[in-house]
């Protein structure tokens, strides 16, 4: 089978051991798969035993997940989360990943100083540099200090590290309401990572409302209420220039408990629709069905 490029899953959406994520994954045509620290630790088999399932797969890992809660720290606390760092970007290297997803603080034992908050980024990507891998920081939207894309990227900026870039999450710019053409004013060689997912309900009144669907009822692209602004976040990086991997972070307690491979069905429907009806590229799989024409047949 040929393979579905640029976009790619997490394993966030699938319930059981990594091999079966992996192989659900590969069966559906994916090349690419987002990884998290929770895939090798928690191996029964043990950290090596879980880098080498991953290597083994042919998928090829689109990012290493998630450093939380580094930035604006001091004291003891900051170099605790260096240590916490160097070795998530040592399992990231193991893994061959290039880039780090970092996400905006939300601790209340971080300052809100933006230049303390770029000192702390820049440290971490120059971290990162011998292992040659890039940092994408990625606003949290109920993040305590950075809760928006214009503030990560204005974070980015004042850091001014060549490996240190943003992670753009549609869900994120969704659910805070933030304009879409704040987009048009990113540099997309600065762009590291494209996260995409959509949810089932108009607005997020909330930061609790906000975290909560996040971590438990994303939907994949084209599967919930706001298709249409999705469809403008990912023409808007088209037109900037934008080139890399999207991935789709799809946090959902329903999809975990279903067959991997019912899962993956749907995420190849979502990527076959952006691929061809969005963007209007040739997804190279034999006898594909766009997503609207699926619906249609449910």
């Amino acid at each position: 089978m040929k393979l579905i490029r640029e976009f790619g899953m997490d394993t966030i959406s699938l319930a059981g051991p990594i091999e079966a994520k992996l192989a659900a994954m590969k069966a559906a045509g994916f090349d690419q798969v987002m990884l998290k620290a929770n895939d090798l630790v928690g191996h029964p088999g043990g950290l090596q035993a879980a880098v080498a399932a991953c290597n083994a797969s042919g998928l090829r890992a689109t990012g290493f997940q998630v450093l939380r809660d580094f930035e604006g720290l001091s004291g003891h606390l900051h170099e605790y989360k260096i240590d916490i760092a160097k070795s998530m970007l040592q399992m990231a290297h193991s893994l061959g990943a290039k880039v780090l997803l970092a996400c905006s603080s939300v601790s209340a034992h971080a300052t809100q100083d933006l230049d303390k908050i770029a000192a702390d980024l820049r440290k971490l990507a120059m971290l990162a540099v011998p292992y040659g891998i890039k940092i994408a920081y990625e606003a949290l939207s109920w993040g305590r200090t950075v809760n928006e894309l214009p503030q990560s990227w204005d974070v980015v900026c004042r850091a001014d590290a060549p490996n240190l870039g943003i992670c753009v999450d549609s869900y994120h710019v969704l659910a805070a309401k933030t304009s879409p053409e704040e987009i048009d004013y990113l540099d997309a060689s600065k762009i590291f990572l494209v996260q995409l997912a959509d949810f089932m309900w108009e607005e997020t009144k909330s930061f609790e409302e906000r975290m909560t669907t996040a971590r438990t009822f994303r939907v994949f692209p084209g599967e919930g209420v706001h298709s249409d602004a999705l469809v403008d976040i990912v023409l808007r990086l088209e037109r900037i220039g934008y080139r890399g991997d999207y991935s789709f972070e799809v946090f959902n307690d329903d999809y975990v408990n279903l067959p991997l491979e019912l899962v993956c069905e749907r995420a190849k429907k979502s990527a076959q629709w952006l691929a061809e009806d969005v963007l209007r590229r040739s997804t190279p799989l034999p006898g594909s069905m766009r997503l609207k024409i699926a619906k249609l047949l449910i």
